[in-house]
């Protein structure tokens, strides 16, 4: 690579797909959730519905991710926003979408997804856990508190 400066040098980052994350809210103003175990971290972390795309369009994906880890179908969906987790790491992006109108669907969960579990949490309870660190994973905390305000 070329530094701004002109000099040539070395940059390390990682090649990922771009990945979506859900804001899925219910008619009574909960989110659906999801926790699982996250190998790098060692430990098992609660977050909003979502992962790679796969090749598709953004939007496609997302309604395929919330469907596969919460057997949930949304009737409606729009995006929310785009974010850079990482860019110092990578160039992937994370689209954060909302979801409502929810209806039952059936779950598809990999096997990296056997131990996912399913919480139904009131939003406001939600942004509460990012701001006290209980949510840590970046598209989470940005959907979270991006549909908190939104609702606010």
């Amino acid at each position: 690579m070329i530094r701004p400066d002109g000099v040539a040098g070395t940059y390390e980052h990682v090649v990922v797909e771009d990945g979506v994350r859900v804001v899925a809210l219910d008619d009574d103003g909960r989110v659906v959730l999801v926790q699982d175990d996250f190998y790098l971290q060692e430990r098992r972390i609660l977050h909003l519905p979502g992962g790679g795309v796969g090749g598709q369009d953004p939007q496609v994906a997302a309604v395929r991710e919330l469907e596969e880890e919460t057997g949930m179908v949304a009737g409606e969906i729009h995006l929310l926003a785009t974010i850079d987790p990482l860019a110092a790491t990578t160039g992937a992006q994370t689209h954060l979408y909302v979801a409502t109108s929810l209806r039952p669907g059936r779950t598809h969960r990999d096997d990296t997804e056997i131990g996912m579990t399913l919480h139904w949490w009131n939003l406001d309870h939600a942004v509460g856990a990012v701001r006290s660190g209980k949510i840590t994973e970046a598209g989470s905390v940005a959907g979270l508190l991006l549909a908190g305000h939104a609702s606010a």
